[in-house]
């Protein structure tokens, strides 16, 4: 067999279809987020960043900086190993209390992203508790669907957000363990879970819950702990897992709950065991990032603000968008050829950077542009966006491509 030729031949089908991945060159720089220089063949750009995750703009906050640069002075680049053996350091533990105080549970545990997080976690549950089921939402994430799979626990999958459903299935598990697994906040479609809903039921069939809050850590809630913080129901859950590399503007996932289930996971969890721990100045600059959060509304309402004037301006424009109750703007394209186009003139044209969504991320013939402005979009960068996306829109062969 010839590897290499059973590889390109997979690339080529996948650059047919429309869903090869290409990635923009960028570099951002530092007091000037959300420009960005854009490297191609030939030349470079300035280019303004329109699909980051870093969402309040906090991975070049001043604060942030300056913590990290002090702890690599102090601690030096790397962790020096795993937790386990020789990587544990004082600002590891520092940063978890930091966590766990924001969700109001008595433990957390870090990982290197929450990719891992929801990998590692969810993986060891279903392993080591006998004959549970898992059930999980049919919207979540590729780590929790990855996580759920390599447990080899039976899976029950409930439609998104159905809570009728959810009862449903809970019940026919009988007496057997349960654990529920869901989103607060979908990242590609931006819609919120009806957590107190999903909650009620979990309780009455005595189910764990188990709730990813990556796209609302920082963004919701009076501190920033989320859509659970925001509605008062942090403490009904049982784990919270959430990510650093979003609105914390770092890197790193963690979990959060009681002192035996973090206990649990961090004794049996493979990819917390086997792993380098993050970096002390990374830990430190997340914990700076997540104090300032939990005091500071300035951010948040700086980038609902931002929200409202895109969705406003899009509603003007005639250029439909998907409606939800977050920070997420979804545009939907439904080709995936057609989005990249578009994402390729709105760069090439307008120095617009937005990333095309198409499959695998998200189902075939539902591809989109995802836009998520932030506190550090101006009332002018959103203008000229509008503006830019109107103009294209217009056009009479992009009009019928996505009609």
């Amino acid at each position: 067999m010839s590897f290499d030729s059973f590889f390109k031949n997979q690339i080529e089908q996948l650059k047919s279809e429309g869903n090869y991945r290409y990635f923009a060159d960028l570099e951002r720089q530092v007091d000037k987020f959300p420009l960005a220089t854009n490297h191609f063949e030939g030349g470079k750009r300035e280019v303004k960043v329109w699909c980051s995750n870093d969402y309040l703009g906090m991975g070049q906050h001043p604060k942030v900086i300056a913590a990290m640069q002090e702890a690599v002075g102090r601690c030096g680049a790397g962790a020096g190993g795993t937790r386990n053996i020789s990587g544990t350091n004082h600002d590891h533990l520092l940063l978890e209390s930091e966590i766990a105080d924001l969700h109001g549970k008595k433990s957390a545990l870090l990982f290197t992203s929450g990719y891992v997080s929801n990998w590692t976690t969810l993986s060891t549950l279903g392993s080591k508790i006998p004959e549970v089921v898992i059930l999980s939402d049919a919207n979540n994430h590729a780590s929790m669907i990855e996580g759920i799979r390599q447990s080899r626990a039976d899976k029950v999958i409930w439609r998104h957000n159905d809570v009728t459903d959810l009862d449903r299935k809970l019940a026919a598990c009988g007496d057997r363990p349960k654990i529920v697994a869901f989103e607060s906040v979908y990242s590609m479609d931006g819609d919120i879970a009806p957590i107190a809903e999903i909650l009620d039921v979990c309780e009455k069939h005595g189910a764990l819950t188990y709730l990813d809050e990556v796209h609302a850590v920082g963004m919701y809630g009076q501190r920033g702990g989320g859509i659970s913080e925001r509605e008062g129901l942090a403490h009904r859950v049982d784990i919270i897992e959430g990510t650093l590399g979003k609105a914390v503007g770092c890197v790193g996932g963690y979990i959060t709950g009681s002192e035996a289930i973090c206990d649990f996971i961090r004794s049996f969890g493979s990819g917390f065991i086997f792993t380098t721990a993050l970096p002390p100045s990374i830990a430190v600059a997340a914990r700076t990032s997540i104090a300032h959060l939990k005091v500071s509304e300035a951010e948040r309402l700086g980038q609902r603000a931002q929200v409202a004037r895109l969705r406003a301006g899009l509603d003007r424009a005639g250029i439909p968008h998907m409606k939800n109750d977050s920070h997420i703007v979804p545009v939907m394209i439904k080709d995936p050829v057609k989005t990249k186009m578009l994402a390729d003139y709105l760069m090439d044209q307008f120095g617009i950077y937005v990333q095309p969504i198409n499959y695998p991320t998200v189902p075939k013939g539902t591809e989109r542009l995802r836009f998520t402005p932030s506190p550090l979009h101006t009332n002018a960068d959103v203008d000229y966006l509008i503006s830019a996306m109107s103009n294209l829109w217009g056009q009479c062969a992009l009009s019928r491509a996505v009609a």
